[in-house]
């Protein structure tokens, strides 16, 4: 199953893209991933480590926070190579996700919802300190295996099926380990490759798995100075995105991938002729019970 992980898609959003022609919009479709998301890879490449270091061992369990697809990648991955998983999550991450992880055979330790995954993440830190021997804290905002997962691989296979023609890279701060690792492997390989950063455009937004970093705890991995542009997007035209991938693009996708579309369109239409890639995180499946899909507002 982990050797299904990575490879995915590079998608081309032609409807979207008429209005920026000849530029060119490409979505990465990173729910082709085994456990629908982008986490697998950060999320295998943090346990991986953890063997080889020998932190993680069979009497030991998994503990760290999330907002759900780390989370839900842990769980699938450990539960193939025979570890467990204790999951600090967000009350409110949603039914599906709750069920996948519980399907999965994850432990999970709920935490207050206005806290987000800043709660979430002192929590896990105190169940650390009460039983170190118990735990392996893989700590996906701080560590570089995170990032590195996609300086190794996603950045390289992007890079391959643009035949390095990619002007701009567009992608979500969550860990920012996605950010980080093709940022600083696109940045290295072209130093023209414009970067854009996309982050909810307020504190109070419903972007799961998007921090807004001004109001946050900013992760460790996170390298500022890669960043060429900071790209907010308000919630209300992220999910109005997903609708209209979904409608006039045939793309099922999640809040995340609707806010890093959003940038990306508007990065599009301030570039004469590029290669724009954003990457897109989940699909929307996870997030069906979410009122906005049938809202046309």
């Amino acid at each position: 199953m982990i050797d299904l992980i990575g490879n995915t898609p590079l998608i081309e959003l032609k409807k979207l893209g008429r209005e920026v022609a000849p530029t060119r919009i490409y979505a990465k479709a990173e729910w082709f991933n085994p456990g629908g998301s982008v986490k697998d890879r950060p999320a295998l490449s943090m346990i991986l480590e953890g063997e080889r270091t020998a932190e993680l061992t069979r009497d030991k369990v998994l503990i760290d926070a999330t907002s759900g697809n780390t989370g839900i990648a842990y769980a699938m991955i450990c539960s193939a190579l025979g570890y467990r998983a204790r999951l600090c999550v967000p009350k409110n991450i949603g039914t599906m996700r709750e069920r996948i992880l519980e399907g999965y055979g994850a432990d999970l330790v709920f935490t207050d919802p206005q806290l987000a995954t800043d709660g979430a993440m002192v929590e896990a830190r105190r169940l650390l300190d009460e039983n170190p021997e118990v735990y392996f804290y893989p700590d996906q905002y701080s560590n570089p295996a995170n990032w590195q997962a996609h300086y190794h691989g996603t950045a390289l296979e992007i890079l391959e099926q643009t035949d390095g023609d990619i002007t701009h890279f567009v992608a979500g701060l969550g860990t920012t380990g996605t950010f980080t690792g093709n940022g600083k492997r696109l940045r290295e390989t072209n130093p023209n490759i414009r970067l854009v950063a996309v982050q909810p455009d307020s504190p109070l937004h419903g972007l799961e798995g998007l921090k807004h970093l001004e109001t946050t705890l900013v992760p460790d991995i996170f390298q500022a100075n890669l960043v060429d542009e900071f790209a907010p997007v308000r919630t209300e035209d992220s999910q109005a995105m997903c609708r209209t991938l979904a409608r006039e693009e045939g793309l099922l996708v999640g809040p995340s991938s609707g806010a890093a579309a959003v940038a990306a369109l508007r990065t599009a239409k301030s570039v004469k002729n590029g290669t724009v890639v954003a990457i897109f995180p989940d699909s929307g499946h996870k997030y069906l019970d979410m009122r906005f899909w049938t809202d046309d507002a």
